[in-house]
Order: C-alpha cells, then structure tokens, then sequence
C-alpha cells in the first residue's frame, strides 16, 4: 500500500502532473513536453510535407506509365520489376502520410503508442518518491513519518489518531498525509491551517483532514417584528443573496414583516414490538392514557433539565405501537436531548410490560431528516408563520412587477404545478435554498433542510397591494450544542443577536427567534423569486450573477 515499496512493480502509478504532498505544500514534478505529431518525423515538417507529395505524384505517374506499357504489349500486370516495387512501396507510403492528414496523427498513434502509453504516468524512482513525499510543515518530526507509515501499514488505526497522540491538529495532519499516499491523489486546495481542531473533537466531525470553504454573504436589513436583523447565508448560489437582499429591501419599504411561533416542539418515535396486537394495543393505551403523563413526564426528564415532555400520541401497525413524543428543548434543536428522555421512558415501561421489545430508538414516525405527511400536518420543531403586506409601488418599482401577475404566477406555479407534481410540503417557490444557506451559515444540522424546508407560500391581493405569508410547521434549529458552538458560526449566531443559551426566564427564545428569522428570510427571498420569474427577469440575473466572473456591480433587476 502506498509508495513504500522498494520495486518497481510494486510502485504505484502517479499522475504526471500532481503528486501526493504534505498540505498546501505541493510538490509538483515538472510534466514531460506534450508530444507533437512532428516529434516523430526526421526532417521539419514543411520538408517532410513536400518529400511525401512529390513522392506520391511521382510514383503514382511512373507505375501509369507502366501499366499502360504492359497493356499494350500484352504483359501481365502482377509481373514486375525492382523499379516498379520501389513504386508501390513509395505509392503506400505516401498514402499513408496524406491518410493521416499528412502524416503527423496517424504516425504518431500507429508509431508512438507504446511510448506514450509508458510516459504519460510517468513513473518516478525511489530518490524521487522520497523528495515529493517528503514531509515539509505539517509533520515535523520522524515521529510522524512513522505514525503516517504505520496508519498506511493498517497497524494504526485512522480513527484513533487523536487519542493516542493528545493533539487534534496534529492528528489531522498525519491522517491527511496518509491519506494522500494511500490514494494517490494531493489534497491541495483543502485547506488545512487556521481551523480549530480540538473544538469538533467529539462533536462536529470525525477523522478531519480539512475544511471546506463556503462564502457567507448577508442579506438585509430584514425588519422583522419591528427589528433590523442582517442575515447570514452560506451559499456557493449565485443570485441568492443578492435575490433575498432585495426582498428584505421590499419588505423594509412597506413595513416590515411579522412572525408569530405556533408550536414548539422536538419529537422522537421509537419502535417497540409486543407479542400480540392485544398487548400492543394495551401498551398503546397505557402510554396515551392522562392519568399515566405526569409520571411519564417526570421519568422523561430524569435525563436533562432542559428537556420537558409535552405529548405522546401513538401509531399502531399490527403488533408495533410507534409511540411519537413530543417535547420541549430549550435553546437546543435537541435531538440528543430528546431521545434521552424517551430512551428513560422505554425502560420504565419495560417494568410495566416485560414483554415490549424495543427495535429501535427511532421508528420514522419521527420524522427526522425525511419529507413525511406527519410533519406537514403535526409540525417538528419550531411552526412560524410569517406575513408582510407589500406596497403596490414597492411591487412596480422594486420588484419590477405586478401584484396580479404575482398572483396569477403563485396560483398556477406554488398551488396547481406543486399539486399536479405531487409535492408534500413543497407549495413553494424555493424556501430550501434560504434555509439551507441559514442552516449552513448558524451551525444547524444540513440535512434537517429536508423537513425544515416544508413550506406553504401565499400571495392574495389586498387592494393596490399585496399580502404575502409563509408558513414553516418544521423548523428545526437551536442556538446551543452541534456546529453552533464552532468560531465561524457562533460569530453568525452572534451578529443576529441569538447566540447560545438565553436566560433562565425565557428559556429557549433564542432559538425560537432563530426560527422567526428563518421564515423571514423565506418570506425575502419567496417574494424576490416569484417576482423574477413573473417578470421574465430569473434568466438574466442567473446568467448575470452565476456566469459572469468580474462583473459584480449592482444590478437593476436584483439589487434595486
């Protein structure tokens, strides 16, 4: 495995241009030339060119002459002389030449394949496998030259690193330079320095060898609830900031937006399963039961003080109940948190019905990180709803559109085409790209962008204006625990004034706002797209704001 054989069969490939280095300390072996067809030929070209023409005019009219000879004289064909070989020989070889476009791609196939296909993995000697594998800044010592030797030899384990060496940065070195040896291929461009590595141990990501870069851009002023609120979005989109930003500016004109939180609450479900339907159905009943709550409740908490069990409604499927337990979180998005307490739950009622077998701690009656009807109709985290009444001017001067054709575009686009698609939770324009860039841009988890991202989308006609909401019955975020506590995102958290856990009076606010902001910025950037497309102007700032490379002015339909 790896370079370190000592043979040549043994050594593997590598690429002509790129090398397994350390880090952003590349190592690059100069490439050979890049082969031209006239490399093959004796002479230049424009002599080679001239040499093989005449060559085949000549020989082509000598043996004419002959054959007409033979003709006339009666003298077979297939009859023939020095002269007349050296003819054909120069007649094929001629041809040849002009075949191939004058030679040079058919020389060079039929002649050089061999050589080319030797060359172009250009294969090093051991000096110079040592040189390019040479550590440079990263791993410092022999030390970690045998660490990276062993992890490739399998006597090390990868996952292991940082805890045997009791340095996380240095961990993530060694494992990044075995894994380029190992695969053969450089991780250049994946940054490394300038991350703090001991703050996702246990936490955030294992087995780090890198960080992956993602612009933040902020959309704002969103006034929300009559407050100014600069969003962070983490996004490689184009046009999305720039499109949500003009939304917030339509919004701000007109007055501001308001949000109002319906519901919040985190769920779990488990899967259990009973002997019989019978005893399922009496587990089901005892676990639904009012009188059973408030000690279920108590149990349910045991594990944090955070956590709080407000409801536990069941689905039965033949002999498995999927007991689905809604509950409070606090500041914390509190997945972990929840399925603590319902861990809690299960074994006391394993005391009650010995005969419960617990398949697993999730059911996917949750439901977490899928599209389900249960999330649409009952909700999953934080449910917001969030308004705005825009101005009839603010609609033709701003988003350079009209308030009946917003509507005539949400009937036909966000209701009927969503329907006729099928869609669960999706009667919206886009509200998973603004979620995913707020979810990426705070620390929340990526992939709750599925639930969280359920959106029903309104446009109504108020008069001269318009009346726009959205309402999320899945929000799941949280200002404490996860990527939340890491330096870039806490920096997020803390310019939108929701950072980490809030007093003990309002436990949770913080993350509830978070919630609110979310849907606000929904609602910008609803608004800003359907205005595009009702426009005929979503080509235009796409092929401006993802195409073009310099041009980053402002853009009179984006911006303004």
């Amino acid at each position: 495995m790896g370079y370190c054989g000592s043979t040549r069969k043994d050594r593997r490939r590598l690429p002509s241009t790129e090398l397994p280095t350390q880090n952003d300390n590349v190592v690059t072996a100069p490439p050979p030339p890049p082969r031209r067809g006239s490399d093959a030929l004796p002479l230049p070209l424009y002599l080679t060119n001239f040499f093989f023409t005449f060559l085949f005019a000549a020989t082509v009219y000598f043996l004419l002459i002959r054959w007409g000879e033979k003709i006339s004289t009666s003298t077979p064909l297939h009859v023939v002389n020095l002269s007349e070989i050296l003819s054909l020989i120069g007649v094929i070889a001629s041809c040849i030449y002009l075949i191939g476009f004058l030679g040079v791609d058919f020389v060079q196939s039929v002649f050089l394949r061999s050589s080319s296909d030797d060359d172009d993995g250009w294969i090093p000697n051991d000096d110079e496998i040592d040189r390019l594998l040479k550590i440079e800044s990263d791993l410092t010592s022999e030390e970690d030259e045998e660490i990276v030797k062993s992890v490739i030899d399998g006597a090390t384990s990868s996952y292991s690193l940082e805890t045997k060496l009791g340095d996380c940065k240095r961990a993530a070195a060694i494992r990044r330079e075995a894994v380029q040896r190992m695969t053969g291929k450089s991780l250049t461009g994946l940054p490394f320095d300038g991350f703090d590595y001991d703050s996702i141990l246990g936490q955030c990501c294992e087995m780090p060898v890198g960080y992956v870069q993602i612009p933040v851009g902020i959309a704002g002023p969103l006034l929300l609830d009559g407050k100014e609120y600069s969003v962070p979005m983490a996004t490689t989109e184009g046009c999305l900031v720039a499109s949500t930003n003009r939304g917030c500016k339509a919004i701000h004109l007109s007055g501001g937006a308001f949000s109002f939180l319906m519901k919040d609450a985190m769920t779990r479900a488990p899967v259990v399963k009973f002997p019989s339907v019978r005893r399922a159905a009496r587990a089901m009943f005892y676990l639904q039961n009012p009188s059973n709550f408030e000690r279920l409740s108590l149990i349910f908490s045991k594990s944090s003080r955070f956590a709080w069990l407000q409801s536990i409604t069941c689905s039965i499927s033949g002999r498995n109940i999927y007991p689905r337990f809604a509950c409070g979180t606090g500041d914390a998005m509190g997945m972990n948190m929840v399925s603590k307490g319902v861990q809690n739950v299960l074994e006391f009622i394993k005391t009650k019905f010995p005969d419960m077998v617990v398949i697993g701690i999730s059911g996917n009656c949750c439901s977490d990180k899928k599209a389900s009807a249960i999330n649409w109709i009952q909700g999953r985290g934080k449910h917001v709803v969030c308004e705005a009444l825009i101005k009839g001017e603010i609609v033709r001067n701003v988003l350079k559109t009209t308030v009946e054709d917003l509507v005539e575009l949400h009937v036909l686009k966000n209701l009927t085409g969503s329907a006729v698609a099928g869609s669960l939770g999706g009667f919206n324009a886009h509200a998973s790209n603004i979620v995913s860039a707020v979810f990426i841009a705070t620390g929340q988890d990526p992939a709750q962008n599925v639930e969280s991202s359920h959106c029903i989308t309104q446009f109504e006609a108020e008069g001269d204006d318009l009346h726009i909401s959205v309402s999320m019955p899945c929000i799941e975020v949280g200002t404490v625990g996860g990527g939340t506590q890491l330096a870039s995102q806490s920096a997020c958290l803390n310019l939108l004034g929701v950072k980490g856990s809030s007093d003990k009076e309002k436990a949770g606010s913080n993350a509830r706002q978070l919630a609110k902001i979310v849907a606000g910025s929904v609602l910008a950037g609803e608004l800003s797209l359907m205005s595009a497309i009702a426009s005929g102007q979503l080509v235009k700032s796409h092929m401006k704001y993802n195409r073009s490379s310099r041009d980053i002015g402002p853009s009179s339909q984006v911006n303004r």
